[in-house]
């Protein structure tokens, strides 16, 4: 294909990317393929011959659109958002034509620079402590995912904990002292820390253990909680070393206690230091608002924080933005330098090398596309953005409080999730307000009663009626929905944070609950 034949394709390309995007609210959300489909529809190996372009462009609608679930529909409400927008896939597609690898300044200054810049620009405009900007010893980064984020903080904390725990050592004996403590080493997170962290310490090879929680905290991890296992760790002659908190958990969207989990921290003083991360993937994005800065008071006492712009903000997958208190802890554990990689720049210590500050050695030009998203929406913009898809959020929670012959909200709704059960209709019930009892925000939750009621009905019996709502719902394909199980209650999430979804979607997907429900339960009785 030479310029003139990309010129067409492209312009054919973008024609068809604007009318699937115009038109997507149009198609069935969720893929509903066989698994296999594609190999059964495609050749079973490449064309001797290179084919036309407009051949290659007819297989995407014809083949590869039914298999897609689509995300960036606006009656996709399950897990939490993947947002993509104009400005961003205009950043991935300047980044695809200079494809610079990156993984140094010298391969291509701007790549490096501009990352430095933006992730400066969001650290201010998430109202994290300066300890997180570059002009000191921190700074952001990009990474893949959150998962990423997590790997590689758990990684450096791992060798800042065996370095300090060693330090005085030589030799056999250092490395003998250094086999014993990875042998004690423990991470922790709650019971509704996301499964990355298990799988990290997975990785990084160290025991997991998890935090319980407790609905009467609105599942958050607590101080007390956490002083307990720290207290029985302790007793065993384990060693914590790390420890992941959450801004906003991938069931509920609770938030973590972080100034009692300061506290203890700081009671019991563990040495060598626990390393504290804050995982805020999804609701990092709502730190924007200045009702939600107060969240960020005791950061500056932990080691690091990340959010995904491609979760909230408009920028699609993949934007994970990891920001770290002292860089140090980092480049001592990540870098290495091979002959090849050396120039004076790096060697006199004059530029950031991003390579030191991740696992792979190559790297994307994914500051662009955040930088054009910022550009283009503006602050105003980003936070008109989030703080409406929390305000509908609220309305959605306030329908389902309207019906509670139908639905018990099991959690405090919050940055736009709501979390909830169907209502049991047999047997009496303790009163329990359900839903919201007020509109005052603390700590990013609605602070209210929001178990469900007690009844005479089995559990499991309206476990088993929600789940046929669920799988109903999804089986019709108008709008998308996940489920979670919240301490043995399954629940039907709600989320709608897309960027064309609007009050009347969300409403759509009310009318579709309450008549699934009702259906099910009618058929019940």
């Amino acid at each position: 294909m030479d310029s003139s034949g990309f010129r067409k394709a492209a312009h054919s390309a973008i024609d068809e990317i604007i009318d699937y995007y115009d038109n997507i609210e149009k198609r069935r959300v969720l893929s509903n393929v066989e698994p296999g489909y594609l190999q059964k529809i495609l050749p079973v190996g490449p064309p001797e011959e290179g084919e036309e372009w407009q051949d290659i462009q007819n297989d995407i609608e014809e083949k590869i659109m039914p298999g897609l679930t689509h995300w960036q529909s606006p009656n996709f409400m399950a897990f939490f958002p993947a947002e993509s927008s104009y400005p961003s896939i205009l950043g991935e597609m300047y980044s695809a034509a200079f494809t610079a690898p990156a993984f140094n300044w010298l391969c291509s200054p701007a790549v490096t620079e501009l990352e430095t810049i933006v992730l400066d620009w969001l650290a201010r405009l998430l109202h994290l402590p300066d300890c997180f900007l570059s002009k000191g010893e921190g700074g952001g980064v990009i990474q893949g995912s959150a998962s990423e984020a997590i790997v590689t903080t758990m990684v450096a904390a791992r060798e800042r904990y065996l370095r300090n725990a060693c330090e005085d050592l030589e030799g056999n004996e250092k490395e003998d002292k250094r086999n014993i403590t990875m042998g004690r080493l423990v991470a922790l997170g709650s019971e509704q820390s996301h499964s990355s962290t298990a799988k990290a310490a997975l990785i990084t090879g160290v025991r997991y253990i998890s935090i319980p929680t407790k609905m009467a905290d609105d599942l958050a991890l607590t101080g007390v909680e956490l002083r307990k296992v720290l207290e029985q760790l302790a007793h065993e002659g384990l060693q914590p070393f790390y420890l992941t908190t959450t801004l906003g958990t991938t069931a509920t969207c609770a938030t973590d206690r972080f100034h009692e989990i300061k506290q203890v921290i700081e009671e019991q003083q563990p040495s060598p230091p626990v390393w504290i991360h804050v995982d805020a993937a999804y609701a990092g994005a709502a730190l924007l608002l200045e009702e939600y800065a107060y969240l960020t008071g005791g950061f500056s006492a932990f080691d690091s924080f990340d959010m995904n712009m491609h979760k909230w903000l408009l920028t699609n997958f993949d934007a994970n933005c990891l920001f770290i208190r002292t860089r140090k802890d980092l480049t001592s554990t990540l870098s290495i330098m091979p002959s090849y990689l050396r120039n004076t720049y790096s060697d006199h210590g004059l530029v950031t090398d991003y390579r030191d500050w991740q696992i792979p050695l190559g790297r994307r030009f994914r500051a662009l596309k955040i930088w054009f998203v910022i550009r283009t929406y503006g602050v105003k913009g980003l936070k008109a953005h989030t703080r409406n898809h929390i305000f509908l959020g609220e309305k959605f929670a306030s329908w389902v409080r309207e019906r509670s012959d139908l639905f018990e909200i099991i959690t405090p709704p919050a940055f736009a999730l709501t979390v909830f059960t169907l209502a049991a209709r047999s047997g009496q019930k303790d009163h329990q307000p359900n839903g919201l009892t007020e509109s005052k925000m603390t700590e990013g939750l609605s602070k209210q009663n929001t178990l469900p009621a007690k009844s005479h009905v089995s559990r499991e019996r309206t476990n088993a009626l929600t789940e046929q709502v669920y799988e109903r719902i999804n089986a019709a394909g108008e709008i998308f929905l996940t489920s979670s199980v919240v301490k043995g209650i399954y629940a039907i999430r709600v989320v709608s944070a897309n960027e064309r979804a609007d009050e009347a979607h969300l409403r759509k997907a009310f009318k579709i609950l309450v008549r699934t429900s009702e259906g099910v339960l009618s058929e019940c009785e």
